[in-house]
């Protein structure tokens, strides 16, 4: 059985998401005030912590919606919560793809 996987896109799966990551402004690598690069385990680790935010924001809609208060709306608590797993989802894309590369180069011959 011959299964192929289509290439992921990290980007699309962000922009679709809801997850914000941020970008860089003037100058190569450096945010705007800080004189400080962002490297990719400082994106990692704020695309973690946004999905984390998402996951915990969509619980306690739930929460909200199970107690019958009347601010919060099912449409909202459902879309809160799809946004957190479309995170976790790109989340878990992601690691899965470090996990194979390291496993490839770390089978590569010297």
């Amino acid at each position: 059985m011959d299964v192929r996987l289509k290439p992921f896109n990290f980007d699309q799966a962000l922009a679709r998401s809801g997850v914000v990551l941020p970008t860089p402004q003037r100058g190569a690598g450096k945010v705007e005030g800080s004189g400080t690069q962002v490297g990719f385990s400082q994106a990692l680790t704020n695309a973690l912590k946004s999905v984390s935010q998402a996951q915990g924001q969509a619980t306690e809609m739930q929460r909200q919606v199970q107690l019958d208060n009347p601010s919060v709306s099912l449409e909202e608590t459902m879309v809160a919560m799809q946004k957190a797993q479309i995170g976790f989802q790109a989340t878990l894309q992601v690691r899965n793809r470090m996990v194979q590369a390291y496993s490839d180069i770390m089978n590569m011959q010297v």
